[in-house]
């Protein structure tokens, strides 16, 4: 049995490349897709060490480790990585719209073993016929929208989602653009004593606020016995942890995400 946690970042989130482009700090990306993506790895760790006073319930979910003397053995939870569902992205025709693609609502929708229409390229919550949609460099011509009427399905129910009532489906080579050119960049240079730029600079990347993300989780076939009560442990700890940081530039404020079920 798969489940399901939701993030809603609430502030940009930075997860560390495994290359480095130029003087551009970039963030990780799925090797098929190129899209930006959390690692499981991250999320796991940042859960592992909410619990670190409690050895016994924290070895039976995540499972032990080297340093506490113990024999290598797996938990009983398995996390896997989480994907962009929704991404905002800037308009000058409409404030913020969520982008997404039928590529990536199919995904969510396997991963969640339900059957709704995906809808089709260019549909969108907000249009009126009349008025095209800008965004970045791009420009949608009214024309080409299409109304979309039953798109409360595709965004998951929580506080936090209230805001997301802007949603346009894109298609997927556009959408991946788009997400590209709307990810959250920084200048980051040093300054000498005497207030200068010391050496060069450097890009740094990392995912907006306001992107709407979804991770799967379930039980291990390691756990014998304990499915049920390893289970409820870990919905506990996510109970208690609905704002977690996660990423890096914990100092700078970054990766602050709420979570739920």
């Amino acid at each position: 049995m798969i489940d399901y946690i939701y993030l809603y970042l609430l502030s940009p989130l930075h997860t560390g490349g495994t290359t480095q482009e130029g003087n551009l700090l970039g963030i990780a990306r799925e090797s098929h897709t190129n899209l930006p993506y959390i690692p499981s790895s991250t999320i796991r760790g940042k859960l592992r060490s909410s619990i670190a006073e409690k050895k016994e319930i924290q070895s039976k979910l995540f499972g032990t480790d080297l340093k506490d003397g113990k024999q290598l053995e797996q938990g009983d939870i398995w996390i896997g990585d989480a994907s962009i569902l929704w991404l905002p992205v800037p308009s000058l025709s409409h404030s913020v719209i969520w982008i997404s693609c039928p590529m990536l609502l199919n995904r969510w929708q396997r991963l969640k073993d339900i059957n709704l229409t995906i809808p089709a390229e260019y549909s969108c919550n907000f249009t009126n016929g009349k008025s095209a949609v800008y965004l970045k460099d791009a420009i949608i011509k009214a024309d080409k929208l299409q109304t979309w009427q039953k798109w409360e399905e595709f965004v998951p129910k929580a506080s936090v989602t209230n805001s997301v009532n802007r949603l346009l489906v894109l298609p997927d080579k556009h959408c991946a653009i788009l997400i590209q050119m709307s990810l959250w960049r920084q200048v980051k240079i040093k300054l000498d004593e005497h207030k200068s730029v010391d050496g060069g600079f450097r890009y740094e990347e990392a995912i907006p606020p306001d992107t709407l993300m979804y991770l799967p989780w379930g039980i291990t076939s390691q756990a014998n016995g304990t499915a049920k009560k390893s289970s409820q442990d870990f919905k506990d700890l996510l109970a208690a942890n609905d704002i977690f940081q996660i990423g890096g530039q914990e100092s700078l404020g970054r990766g602050f995400v709420q979570q739920w079920m």
